[in-house]
């Protein structure tokens, strides 16, 4: 297959693009590196330096003919979502609509979307089924639900066929590309920081949360288990859902277990075997306190299977790839 990757360069996206190259197919890389480097582009890919709000740039990029979009390009801090919402709504939603114009303009109709279980907000049970209610807390997981909402429609209109993924916190490296986002917010590679010296403490936000410890529950997913679904969902696509309509494939991506915070500290201290202070801050704005998602639903319809259910294991290959990045 030829494949577009929108937010190639990016963690998520530069893996997925590794495991495409691996597979023998052809991938182009859609990026603009406003959080990430060239050097993240692998190296076997085509690259395209564009925004996805660049209409003119997509179209021509397009019509060189594609098997499938994918695509990961978006902001994807929730704190800063609180704070300044509208440049989500345009980054991840305006301009994903200019993706789906072109795609339809250059008869494209295969599509793939890193959604976000932040969808589903403040859950009424756990582990979250694909059905549960969607409500967001921030205006991160709105964003990438008013695109879910156009997709539908798209899908009703046009015909676009289409798998939404949604998953929570992603963590682990593959052989030689991890976790570098810039500025990097995410709890796992902050703690390996304070692991490798470069920085003081980790910060917990919020100990009164209503869990064993006082602190969040997150489900943690290795990025090769995540990018394998996204490759099982590419070729799904056209295929009918035992539970959804044709084309239309929307899963829950995760391990099914919840770590919290303090676990999570605890798994890295016991994988690096050095020593890690922690800062207690107040909560987070928009921050519920349990979000844990079942992927029982991929599991039975496309076969997949996580290779990295322990959070040891997936901190070890984050621990490997963080050493070596900084060596």
């Amino acid at each position: 297959m030829k494949v577009l990757v929108t937010g190639g360069a990016g963690y998520i996206g530069g893996t997925v693009t590794r495991l495409l190259l691996a597979g023998g197919h052809s991938v182009t890389v859609y990026d603009n590196l406003s959080h990430s480097k060239r050097l993240a582009v692998a190296a076997e890919a085509e690259f395209v330096e564009g925004d996805v709000a660049d209409r003119a740039l997509l179209e021509k990029t397009l019509r060189q003919g594609f098997d499938g979009v994918m695509h990961f390009a978006a902001l994807i801090e929730a704190g800063e979502s609180m704070k300044v919402p509208e440049i989500y709504f345009r980054n991840n939603t305006a301009a994903t609509l200019t993706l789906l114009e072109s795609m339809l303009a250059t008869g494209h109709d295969r599509l793939v979307f890193s959604s976000t279980a932040a969808c589903y907000g403040e859950p009424e049970r756990t582990p979250i089924l694909e059905d549960a209610k969607l409500a967001p807390t921030n205006p991160y997981g709105e964003s990438k639900l008013l695109v879910e909402q156009m997709l539908r429609w798209m899908n009703e209109s046009h015909g676009l066929r289409y798998a939404s993924l949604r998953y929570f916190n992603v963590a682990g490296a593959i052989e030689g590309y991890g976790e570098a986002h810039e500025p990097e917010s995410h709890l796992i590679p902050l703690i390996l920081d304070v692991a490798l010296g470069r920085r003081e403490s980790i910060k917990i936000f919020g100990r009164d949360y209503p869990t064993k410890d006082g602190t969040c529950i997150r489900d943690y997913i290795h990025v090769q288990d995540l990018a394998e679904a996204h490759l099982l969902a590419l070729g799904a696509l056209g295929e009918k859902s035992r539970s959804g309509r044709l084309g239309q494939l929307i899963f829950n991506i995760g391990n099914g277990q919840g770590f919290t915070v303090l676990e999570v500290i605890e798994s890295v201290r016991r994988v690096t075997g050095r020593p890690i202070a922690v800062e207690e801050c107040p909560r987070r704005p928009g921050d519920p306190a349990v979000l844990v998602a079942s992927s029982e639903k991929i599991k039975a319809e496309l076969g997949w299977t996580p290779r990295f259910a322990e959070l040891d294991k997936i901190i070890a290959s984050a621990w490997e790839w963080h050493q070596r990045r900084y060596a």
